[in-house]
């Protein structure tokens, strides 16, 4: 048997089934993301939320869908407007929110929280509060504050 010989590191990391290196800055923006994420649905189910599904959190992202067009939401979080209109009619039939008429433009509508979807979303970021809290015991608390003021900084349009 002949054993093939590559010269580029890149392919033979990739075929030897191992990571091409150490991992990226997507990859350590998306970990933390994911632990949020899971502590977050953890606290919903927890809380009587268990119809609560994961992407239904992209919906209820910062700074959330109240008052928002399902047209300029789904352009916010990038997905199809038939993709967002199916999670918009899973979250009407759960009673999370409603689309109301637009009273600016009658053709139009716009996403409205019922009661459900605001106590939703305080559990959301009562959820998130523990995971800072625990981030920045286990950081300590000027470190903390320095990468939250370094996130925000990212998040600043340029």
């Amino acid at each position: 048997m002949i054993e093939t010989i590559s010269s580029s590191h890149f392919t033979k990391t990739a075929m030897d089934g191992e990571p091409f290196g150490p991992p990226l800055i997507g990859a350590l923006l998306r970990m933390p993301w994911e632990a949020v994420q899971r502590h977050m649905l953890e606290r919903l189910h927890e809380r009587g939320f268990d119809d609560f599904d994961a992407a239904y959190l992209n919906v209820f992202q910062y700074p959330g869908p109240q008052g928002a067009r399902p047209s300029d939401l789904a352009a916010r979080l990038r997905i199809s407007k038939q993709a967002l209109n199916y999670l918009l009619g899973e979250l009407e039939r759960l009673d999370y929110l409603e689309r109301q008429p637009d009273p600016d433009d009658l053709r139009s509508k716009r996403v409205a929280l019922t009661p459900r979807g605001t106590a939703a979303i305080s559990v959301i970021r009562e959820a998130v509060g523990e995971i800072e809290t625990t981030w920045a015991q286990q950081l300590g608390p000027k470190r903390f504050a320095q990468l939250r003021k370094l996130l925000l900084e990212l998040n600043q349009p340029r």
